[in-house]
């Protein structure tokens, strides 16, 4: 696996985006089963789409997307986006929609391929619809889109022009992904108060205030309700969970753009993909990450607030299946230069993380990712973690 540390800008998302804001897609259609309702939405954005997906979903397009377009009259071509949204696959897709003439793109699927669909429709200005196969992520909704290395690397994002034209949420579709994907989407999306809040929590802009506003309540319904939704899907409990996951963490990133988006979590979640491949997905490494942003809040700044919030997560990711330390994430066999590869990468000067409001060592990030299910200690000070400890929990 990559152990470079990337050259390339890790954010393009700057404060002067809050200019033109991107907050929420064209039009969103949800209810179960409305694929077919939803077709004629479709066929007024265009008439020859390319689908993009993953090789699994693609054949299941095949079976029940592609019949229910075809009755629009629409001339339709798929494509597979392969494993990451990466340089490659953004090549291959343009050119698989310049050969079709593609007027419109349509991406299903899980976060990955909805970024991909939604990169590959902005560099070529084509409308997009986005119909999720899961409740991992926001991608649906957001304008924002992820690029990997073919290795799973994160490498930058993308601040698109617009939201998408069309969210197709169908929970009879959601229903059908693994549990473990919507336990990912309620750590992706609860992520956004606990980052929101220590980006913006002070700004005196109302779409800002009502971005970290939205972001707390967003956290309630989550603590409150994902246990009930994991017991029992397609419930009224499961459908909040889902359409927090999904819609609601899109409109805290809509309303408050960058700089209610990410902090620390998501930084350690792209440190974390140099070293993790695969092994995990992506609202897994950012609820880790929240643990290690609270973490460093407590060893750093001594906040027994953070100290008080990192145990009622642990707590709540014991309940509801969310990784809670490293071996969790499938690195229990973590190196000593593995840890210090990811944290380096998270701190890269254009990294998130520096909108912590304290500055963080490299000991002190290697220190809070291998403590994040420390007991709270209302002495605990940045000077009683060191490598020296750190080398206690990690292969030499």
């Amino acid at each position: 696996m990559p152990n470079q540390i990337s050259t390339q800008t890790l954010s393009t998302q700057t404060p002067s985006s809050l200019l033109t804001l991107a907050i929420a897609p064209a039009k969103v259609i949800r209810g179960s089963s409305i694929l077919q309702t939803a077709s004629a939405e479709i066929a007024r954005l265009g008439s020859r789409p390319l689908i993009v997906a993953g090789k699994q979903t693609l054949a299941i397009t095949k079976e029940s997307l592609q019949p229910i377009l075809e009755q629009e009259h629409l001339d339709i071509a798929a494509a597979d986006y392969g494993a990451d949204c990466c340089e490659a696959s953004l090549e291959s897709l343009r050119k698989a929609a310049k050969a079709h003439k593609a007027d419109l793109i349509i991406g299903v699927g899980g976060g990955k391929a909805l970024d991909t669909a939604k990169l590959v429709a902005h560099q070529l200005q084509l409308p997009v619809v986005t119909i999720p196969t899961s409740a991992a992520t926001c991608a649906a909704w957001s304008a924002l889109s992820n690029v990997y290395s073919e290795d799973g690397a994160f490498l930058y994002d993308v601040a698109l022009s617009r939201c998408p034209d069309l969210l197709i949420l169908d929970y009879d579709l959601i229903k059908t992904a693994p549990q473990h994907t919507l336990v990912a989407g309620i750590g992706d999306a609860i992520a956004k108060w606990y980052e929101a809040s220590v980006s913006s929590g002070h700004s005196q802009q109302t779409l800002i205030i009502g971005a970290v506003q939205q972001a707390r309540v967003l956290r309630d319904i989550l603590l409150q309700k994902s246990v009930a939704a994991l017991q029992a899907p397609g419930s009224e409990d499961w459908q909040a969970v889902v359409d927090a996951s999904v819609l609601m963490a899109g409109v805290v990133g809509g309303l408050g753009g960058a700089q209610c988006r990410t902090v620390a979590a998501h930084a350690v979640h792209n440190g974390l993909t140099h070293i993790a491949g695969h092994s995990s997905i992506h609202g897994e490494k950012v609820a880790y990450g929240i643990l290690v942003q609270l973490r460093l809040e407590e060893m750093v700044q001594g906040n027994q607030l953070a100290a008080t919030s990192r145990q009622q997560l642990v707590k709540f990711y014991a309940e509801i299946g969310l990784p809670q330390k490293l071996s969790d994430l499938g690195l229990g066999n973590i190196t000593l230069a593995e840890l210090q590869t990811a944290a380096e990468i998270a701190l890269n000067p254009n990294s998130d993380i520096h909108r912590l409001p304290f500055k963080v060592a490299l000991e002190q990030l290697m220190a809070a990712m291998v403590s994040t299910t420390a007991p709270v200690d209302s002495r605990d000070a940045t000077n009683r973690v060191s490598v020296r400890g750190i080398s206690d929990e990690v292969e030499q």
